[in-house]
C-alpha cells in the first residue's frame, strides 16, 4: 500500500540507491529501469507528497515507496538513508538514469583510501548542441573544483554519510553543502561514465537564463544570503 513503510531486507551488493521523488511520473520508470540492471541493488524511493501518477509508476515495477515525514529533497534523502541497509549509498534524482555499469564503477571508486565520496560525469538527454556546452562546463567544474552536484548521482559509504550528519536541512543547496564538507576530508572521485539527466529544467526557461539563475543562487549562498530567501526567489524565477 502506498505510504506504508516496508521492512527493507539486506542486499548482496551492499549498495542502496535512494531516489527522492515529487511528481516524477513522466521520468521515474526510466530512472528505475536504469537502477534495476542490478537486481541485487536495494532501491529506496522516498516520496514527498506526489499528486500525479508517480506512486503507481513506481509500484508497477515491483518497488515499494516510503513516505517522508517532512517535505524537501534533503529530508527525503536523509529519510531514505535511515532505511537503507547497504554499506554504500547512492543518491539519484528522479529524472536521471544511471549508466549500464554503474554498480562496479561505484564500488571501484570507493576502494581507494583517499576517496571519501564520488559522483558521475553529467550527460543531458538532448541532441541540441547547446547542451554539450552545459555538460562541458559542469564536468569541468566537477573535475577542477571537486564539486559535483546532486544530479550527478552522489555516492559514499553509509558510515561516512552518518559521520557528517547526512544532508543539511536546507531548502536548496543541500548537495553543494555536503560535498563542500566532504572534499575537506578526502578526494571526490568523478567517474568517467555519464548519468543521463532530463533537459526539462533548461528547456523551460532557456539554457542561458537557467544557468544564470543557478550561478546567482550559488553566489548568494557563498555570500551567506538566507537559504530560505534564495529558495523563495528560485521558485519565483522558475
Amino acid at each position: 500500500m502506498w505510504g506504508v513503510e516496508q521492512k527493507l531486507e539486506p542486499t548482496m551488493s551492499g549498495l542502496s540507491v535512494i531516489i527522492p521523488v515529487l511528481n516524477e511520473a513522466s521520468h521515474i520508470r526510466n530512472t528505475l529501469r536504469s537502477v534495476q540492471q542490478y537486481p541485487e541493488v536495494e532501491i529506496i524511493v522516498v516520496d514527498g507528497g506526489s499528486q500525479d501518477d508517480t506512486l503507481a509508476q513506481v509500484e508497477s515495477l515491483g518497488i515499494s515507496v516510503i513516505m517522508s515525514p517532512q517535505k524537501g529533497r534533503a529530508q527525503q534523502m536523509n529519510w531514505g538513508a535511515k532505511h537503507a541497509t547497504g554499506e554504500i549509498l547512492l543518491f539519484l534524482h528522479g529524472d536521471t538514469c544511471l549508466p549500464p555499469d554503474y554498480a562496479p564503477q561505484v564500488q571501484a571508486a570507493l576502494q581507494s583510501p583517499q576517496v571519501i565520496a564520488g559522483a558521475f560525469t553529467l550527460g543531458i538527454d538532448s541532441d541540441r548542441w547547446i547542451f554539450r556546452w552545459v555538460e562541458g562546463m559542469v564536468n569541468l567544474r566537477s573535475q577542477l573544483c571537486s564539486l559535483p552536484y546532486g544530479d550527478q548521482a552522489l555516492f559514499l559509504k553509509k558510515a561516512i554519510f552518518q559521520q557528517f550528519g547526512g544532508f543539511p536541512q536546507l531548502p536548496l543547496m543541500e548537495d553543494f553543502e555536503l560535498v563542500k564538507q566532504l572534499r575537506g576530508r578526502g578526494k571526490i572521485a568523478i567517474v568517467s561514465q555519464s548519468v543521463l539527466t532530463s533537459s526539462r529544467r533548461w528547456q523551460k526557461l532557456g539554457v542561458f537564463k537557467t544557468t544564470l539563475i543557478n550561478q546567482l543562487i550559488i553566489l548568494g549562498y557563498f555570500f551567506r544570503i538566507s537559504p530560505d530567501f534564495l529558495a523563495r526567489w528560485y521558485r519565483k524565477m522558475r
